[in-house]
């Protein structure tokens, strides 16, 4: 993967990055990526106790925190970048964007895959929690803190707690960049109609024992 390619990335997805310059001095979330190349080859190459060192060197400069065992794909934008947490067994494709305060984080403590499995093209906007073995398949959103424990489907857009499905896009809109995984439709309007969906449902099944009733009766 190219060094340049990583920073010229950044001009595709943040409007205020000014020059390549900017970005290599700047940008923690370049930094941080950086440094994990190195740190993940010494994970690799049996030097563990000094890439988790290096790993929280990095971490306390750049306050983003990427276990040296987890394997990132090229062109990872985090934006910002502050209270970032990957774990050891997580996997991150190619051209995926994380906004801050994002975890991607395991539920086990048994050995073998307990991280998320990013696939590529993925937003995860701030604050959002994707927790365990769990897979994000190419192209799907996640909203600003949603808290995700089960397979995305590809393309989809999830929110809520726990995170729901709101909006699948088509396949060949897959990789159309969205700050913040935002969606056309806010949160509220989702649960309002779910609501006025519910309550129709309550209704036909009152008119239904009402009917049911008076035949009965005979009234």
């Amino acid at each position: 993967m190219s060094f340049w390619s990583e920073i010229d990335s950044y001009f595709q997805r943040d409007p205020a990055a000014k020059s390549r310059l900017e970005v290599f001095l700047c940008y923690p979330g370049f930094h941080a990526v950086r440094a994990h190349r190195m740190t993940h080859w010494m994970w690799n190459n049996n030097l563990r106790l000094l890439a988790r060192w290096f790993s929280q060197f990095a971490r306390f400069f750049t306050g983003i925190e990427i276990h040296p065992g987890a394997k990132i794909g090229k062109n990872l934008f985090i934006d910002h970048g502050m209270g970032v947490v990957i774990g050891e067994t997580a996997t991150i494709g190619d051209n995926v964007t994380i906004y801050h305060g994002v975890t991607l984080g395991g539920t086990s403590s048994k050995p073998g895959i307990r991280h998320p499995q990013v696939g590529n093209n993925v937003i995860i906007g701030s604050g959002a929690q994707i927790l365990g073995p769990i897979y994000l398949n190419d192209g799907s959103r996640i909203g600003s803190n949603a808290v995700v424990v089960k397979d995305v489907p590809a393309g989809a857009t999830m929110v809520g707690i726990p995170a729901r499905e709101v909006k699948k896009k088509d396949e060949d809109v897959c990789e159309v960049f969205t700050p913040y995984a935002t969606i056309e439709s806010d949160g509220m309007a989702a649960e309002l109609e779910a609501l006025k969906t519910r309550i129709k449902e309550l209704e036909a099944r009152e008119d239904s024992a009402d009917t049911a009733e008076k035949w009965r009766t005979g009234t």
